[in-house]
């Protein structure tokens, strides 16, 4: 199998590849610099794809956070339109099954900028028409970061508190180690059932 993927660099893009590797899975990182765990590198900008090669799935583990990216506007050109480049080179390659991480509680309609963004990404997605579409919501997500992020980093403390009460509808919402996630990722990659399918924490937990 072949995997090619997108935000490689990130906690869990890393986390993915670590996991496909340990799979002995082929992977094609495509990123703004080498992530060190691919199997081959790809190193380009999103707004400027070259054509990529043929891989049976496609991986998109990209995002940011509006203060990292420096305005709402650098958000979007990572968290929507980085990840539609992708997708629609991924896609002109010839791969028909698309696996995204978006965030729990993703809405085009949401009233708070970084949900909506996160959901409209899901939508236009879902019209390309991959024959297998797997979209990701994480909750909080642990794990060490490049940069500091004071508020993750007080909810990461306080997580393990917190999912005791994360039980029933509001499991979902409840933190995921970023290589819990990556494994999750690359299981899916398995998967072949055509169809678009939503998974968050309470859907992979379910069975353990």
């Amino acid at each position: 199998m072949r995997v090619v993927v997108a935000g490689g660099t990130g906690l869990v893009g890393k986390a993915a590849l670590i996991a496909a590797a340990k799979q002995n899975i082929h992977t094609i990182a495509v990123g703004r610099r080498p992530s060190g765990h691919g199997t081959e590198e790809i190193v380009a900008d999103f707004d400027a794809l070259p054509s990529l090669p043929q891989a049976d799935v496609a991986l998109c583990a990209l995002g940011t956070t509006i203060k990292r990216a420096g305005s709402k506007a650098a958000f979007k050109a990572v968290d929507y339109s980085a990840v539609m480049a992708f997708a629609a080179a991924a896609q002109q390659s010839g791969v028909n099954h698309f696996i995204v991480v978006t965030a729990v509680g993703s809405n085009p309609d949401s009233s708070v900028f970084y949900s909506s963004v996160k959901g409209a990404v899901e939508r236009d997605l879902e019209a390309m028409g991959f024959a297998r579409l797997d979209i990701v919501q994480p909750g909080l997500l642990l794990g060490p970061r490049t940069e500091k992020r004071p508020v993750e980093e007080f909810l990461q403390t306080v997580s393990p508190v917190m999912d005791i009460f994360m039980r029933g509808p509001w499991k979902r919402y409840g933190s995921v180690k970023a290589e819990e996630l990556g494994e999750v990722l690359i299981t899916l990659t398995h998967q072949q059932t055509p169809g678009v399918f939503r998974h968050t924490k309470a859907d992979w937990t379910r069975h353990h």
